[in-house]
């Protein structure tokens, strides 16, 4: 009788949670698993050599800072297109912080990745930066469109 043998995990790290790994797979391009584990791990470390004790906690806050809770969705409805404003939950919010806070950290020039990471976390932790102003940017336009409010039953 063949012997059943457990898959091991490599890449499953048991110090980390559920959401720094998203964040991980996040910055992960073709499959390079380690290659973004490394970017993120020194991203804590330049985040700590700049005074915080817990890097942990600051990328939690510039996470939340970052993320939306309301949004517009275009549904086109008799030959009309509507803005309809949407309440996001949970791991949207997380992905659309995430992907503001990535896109304008490779969207700058001339350093290292996990620098540029690192300044973006610092900016969004402090509330005054790309990310933090797309998501205002989103919930005035969620404002502006509130009187569609009655057909987010069409979604």
């Amino acid at each position: 009788m063949p012997r059943k043998f457990k898959k091991v995990d490599l890449f499953h790290l048991p110090s980390t949670n559920e959401k720094v790994e998203k964040f991980i797979n996040f910055i992960m391009k073709a499959g390079k698993k380690n290659i973004a584990r490394k970017i993120f791990n020194d991203t804590l470390e330049e985040i700590k050599a700049s005074g915080h004790t817990n890097p942990l906690l600051v990328w939690e806050t510039a996470i939340e800072n970052a993320s939306p809770n309301i949004m517009v969705k275009s549904r086109r409805i008799g030959g009309a297109v509507y803005a309809i404003p949407l309440e996001i939950k949970g791991w949207r919010r997380f992905f659309y912080s995430s992907k503001w806070i990535l896109d304008s950290a490779r969207g700058k020039k001339g350093q290292p990745m996990h620098k540029k990471l690192s300044k973006e976390l610092l900016e969004a932790y402090t509330s005054q930066w790309a990310a933090v102003k797309k998501k205002e940017e989103a919930h005035r336009n969620a404002e502006a469109n509130k009187a569609n409010a009655y057909l987010a039953k069409y979604l």
